[in-house]
């Protein structure tokens, strides 16, 4: 992400917008049905 070098506080003050810090292809995109949005994450760890 090149925003972070001009930027590095992205990281911080945008995480899910313009701060993201890589991108990733899935093999298996049926795999995300098993993964927690942010809100399930956070009732999770309290």
């Amino acid at each position: 992400n090149g925003s972070l070098s001009a930027d590095p506080s992205l990281v911080n003050s945008a995480a899910t917008g313009d701060g993201w810090l890589w991108k990733m292809k899935l093999s298996d995109e049926g795999q995300l049905d098993s993964l927690m949005d942010e809100a399930a994450y956070k009732a999770h760890i309290g």
